[in-house]
């Protein structure tokens, strides 16, 4: 690296040039026991991989007071079962989760809307039951993320929200 020019440099100094290493290490190479080779491994209970999945609890912390839980609801049971809908569509785009991932998994469950169908609530009531203990209920969790079509995760939140008003929750939802 070049000094400045009011650096004081001795005339007997000895001008510093780019010296190799005596020694060169190997090239790297993943052969870790535990390394995944190839693309991240799908299938029952692996959830969806992304970047930066835990920001998704913060997101989901905004939401807590707009949730509408009824009698025998659990604003924990819903957040949690949205979360995991909201992750396989950030998932989807290979993104982190954004707070549009939310606003739509909310949105198609009826969980930001007072006066939701009868019919939605009593689906919801019995999909997301206990959802929030993830060491009793991980794979029913995953079960709602999985039963949301691709097709609805691929809506902006405001063509779920119209969707959703059109009364179409069954086709958002898969249930």
């Amino acid at each position: 690296m070049a000094a400045p020019k009011f650096a004081p440099v001795s005339v007997t100094d000895v001008v510093r040039t780019y010296e190799s290493p005596e020694y060169v290490p190997e090239a790297w190479s993943p052969d870790r026991p535990a390394e995944i080779r190839g693309r991240q491994p799908e299938g029952a209970r692996l959830g969806y991989q992304g970047p930066d999945q835990g920001y998704v609890l913060s997101l989901s912390e905004r939401f807590r007071d707009k949730i509408v839980a009824t009698a025998g609801e659990s604003v924990n049971d819903a957040i949690r079962g949205c979360i995991n809908i909201a992750l396989r569509r950030a998932s989807l785009f290979g993104r982190a989760p954004v707070v549009h991932d939310l606003t739509i998994a909310f949105t198609i469950w009826g969980w930001l809307d007072a006066a939701a169908a009868p019919d939605l609530v009593a689906r919801r009531s019995a999909l997301f039951e206990g959802v929030a203990n993830t060491n009793h209920h991980y794979t029913q969790g995953r079960l709602i993320a999985d039963l949301v079509p691709e097709s609805t995760l691929r809506l902006t939140p405001d063509s779920a929200k119209s969707a959703y008003a059109g009364g179409t929750w069954r086709e958002l939802t898969g249930a």
